[in-house]
């Protein structure tokens, strides 16, 4: 990227949120400390009003705009790739709040390129496995989203497909997660005095009491996902080990049952998953015999013995 351009995007970088750390723009362009002081200086002289904050960062004064920006074929290019995610993997007020947006980057192409975005869309497609083509069950996912934000408590009806039931909650929302093929809120529930995962699509009814709380009490999503990693919330961690043959063949099913991470070892494949419940996960693994190994916790394998004991004791009764 030439400095002109690297000037401009800058510029942009400056106004898309209210302080930028120089830190954050050495990163963004891979440039040093000293080229961003030195592209900052230059953009003051040319006129652009940038303050600073000590410690802080960067901003632009209050009342400068940068004129519209032309968006690249690449980056139009990549919105619409990220359309077509959001197309599958969100729920209508996603989708509506997306597209309006895509509306607005097309209005200021040339038209050259917008034929070439209109030809780019056909040659694009996202597919997902059978069992989750289906319809989002509900437009929920804006107004986590604003409820995060404005610290609002959200009531919500939830139905647990585990024990087939629906409860009440207030929830206290610090974010939205993407695992396992499923949104989930991540909330400080008041029903359970504690955090609770809720998938998203279970939620049956949503709405805000006009309750707010304080965000400093909890836990950020970053610090519960870290936490969640080292066991301390109610999901379990188990950790498998494959043999290197059928692991290829469990790439893509392992995001159904909470795949966390994996390390590849001389003739296995050690992954790392984090479960709700046990049973379940074990029975999946049953599938693939003696080509997985549960490394961890023991719990897990005297379910696995438990399993395997009741579909002998099953098949030997068929024989007699």
């Amino acid at each position: 990227m030439n400095r002109i351009d690297r000037l401009t995007a800058i510029l942009v970088q400056l106004q898309s949120k209210r302080v930028v750390k120089a830190e954050e723009i050495a990163d963004r362009f891979e440039i040093s400390l000293r080229t961003v002081y030195r592209d900052v200086k230059a953009l003051m002289e040319a006129g652009v009003p940038i303050g600073s904050e000590a410690g802080k960062g960067y901003f632009i004064v209050d009342g400068y705009h940068l004129p519209p920006v032309m968006f690249t074929q690449d980056e139009a290019s990549a919105m619409l790739l990220a359309g077509k995610l959001v197309e599958k993997m969100t729920d209508k007020s996603i989708r509506q709040a997306f597209e309006s947006s895509l509306l607005k980057i097309k209005a200021v192409m040339n038209e050259s390129d917008k034929d070439l975005l209109e030809d780019l869309h056909s040659h694009i497609e996202v597919r997902r496995m059978p069992m989750d083509e289906h319809q989002f069950p509900n437009d929920f996912l804006s107004g986590i989203q604003r409820a995060v934000v404005a610290k609002d408590v959200v009531r919500i009806e939830y139905f647990s497909s585990y024990n087939e039931q629906s409860t009440q909650r207030d929830v206290e929302p610090i974010g939205l997660v993407f695992y396992s093929a499923a949104w989930h809120l991540i909330a400080w529930c008041r029903l359970r005095n504690g955090y609770r995962d809720f998938r998203a699509d279970r939620i049956k009814n949503l709405s805000t009491p006009g309750i707010k709380f304080d965000g400093r009490n909890l836990l950020s999503l970053q610090e519960y996902l870290a936490s969640m990693m080292q066991g301390n919330q109610e999901l379990q961690k188990i950790i498998v080990s494959f043999d290197q043959p059928t692991a290829r063949y469990v790439q893509h099913t392992k995001y159904f049952y909470g795949f966390v991470s994996e390390e590849n070892l001389d003739t296995k494949v050690r992954m790392t998953f984090l479960i709700g419940y046990v049973k379940p996960f074990c029975k999946w693994l049953l599938s693939y015999g003696a080509a997985v190994d549960i490394d961890y916790p023991e719990t897990a394998k005297e379910i696995m013995l438990d399993l395997v004991e009741e579909l002998t004791n099953h098949y030997a009764r068929e024989t007699v």
